[in-house]
């Protein structure tokens, strides 16, 4: 008796893909805010009880998740987004910039009764200080990211920060490792609480002030994280590990508005991680789409495409 084999479309495609040496790209999958950015520019940080007079006033989509999920989708990445907002307008917005930007929004909750997340930017001299309301993005819970793991296979990439409740992204990063996703952590704001969810981060991606507040690279290896890349603004980057560190320039740009640098970065290193580079290459190209970034005004909307940033070249 002749046993019929059936064909598997998908298994014979990823063959095809690894005999012709194409590389099969992962998913990125971002847990974390989405909020509502209203900005305005200012000589300086006015002092208490002073009126100051400012000007280019905008509103953007902006909160982190919402940012680096923007940044992968521009950048080229599969990537689908876990979060919550309000049923608002400016819920409305938010999901909306994302579809625009190729994310895939079917895991964002709409809360009843509470408004979207909100973040009120002061620009000075092209540095920003932020307010944040965190609303919707409060209510962020466990189920939203069951919801969201039983689509991931191993290997994808899983971004989150610390805007959300703290015990919902450490119950994520450690759902995620057992899943067998590639962790990135950014932890920002930064929150000595999470400490004891490193040990499920394969890469920790904090800023200068952000590394200092958790104790510095020893203690955060201590805790379980193998690798550490941390931003230094205009000074590039440092990528870390146990036994070594090396620190890499970036571009040298004109800053107008740094929102969402970090952001960038920190999409652009998932979506590169994803398509199969290296930390290294993939960093070279997160810290080239940030100082382009760093160049517009805005949040979500200052993040370029990938043809923006292969075609850019200093003048």
């Amino acid at each position: 008796m002749k046993t019929e084999r059936k064909c598997d479309t998908a298994q014979v495609n990823i063959d095809l893909f690894l005999l012709k040496g194409w590389k099969v790209m992962k998913r990125v999958i971002v847990v974390g805010s989405l909020n509502m950015d209203m900005c305005i520019n200012a000589p300086y940080c006015p002092k208490g009880g002073e009126t100051l007079t400012g000007g280019g006033f905008m509103t953007n989509a902006g909160g982190k998740g919402a940012n680096q999920a923007t940044a992968a989708g521009k950048l080229g990445a599969q990537v689908s987004m876990c979060g919550c907002v309000g049923e608002d307008s400016f819920g409305d917005s938010l999901l909306e910039s994302l579809r625009t930007s190729n994310v895939d929004v079917r895991f964002i909750r709409r809360q009843k009764g509470v408004c979207s997340g909100v973040a009120v930017i002061l620009v000075t001299g092209g540095e920003n200080r932020i307010i944040l309301d965190k609303g919707a993005n409060a209510c962020l819970c466990e189920e939203d990211i069951d919801r969201i793991l039983e689509t991931a296979q191993a290997g994808d990439i899983y971004l989150t920060q610390l805007e959300n409740p703290v015990r919902v992204i450490g119950y994520g990063l450690r759902r995620a490792k057992e899943k067998g996703l590639y962790t990135i952590l950014n932890p920002a704001p930064a929150d000595l609480a999470a400490a004891e969810f490193f040990r499920y981060a394969d890469l920790i991606t904090p800023n200068e002030s952000e590394l200092e507040i958790l104790g510095g690279k020893e203690k955060i290896f201590s805790a379980g994280v193998r690798t550490i890349v941390t931003t230094l603004g205009s000074q590039g980057y440092e990528i870390a590990d146990e036994k070594s560190a090396k620190t890499y320039p970036c571009l040298r740009v004109h800053a107008v508005d740094t929102t969402a640098a970090g952001d960038t970065v920190c999409g652009g290193l998932a979506t590169e991680l994803a398509r199969g580079a290296s930390l290294e290459e993939a960093m070279a190209f997160a810290s080239k789409a940030a100082s382009i970034a760093c160049t517009r005004k805005g949040a979500a909307q200052s993040v370029p495409t990938r043809k923006e940033v292969e075609n850019f070249r200093l003048e």
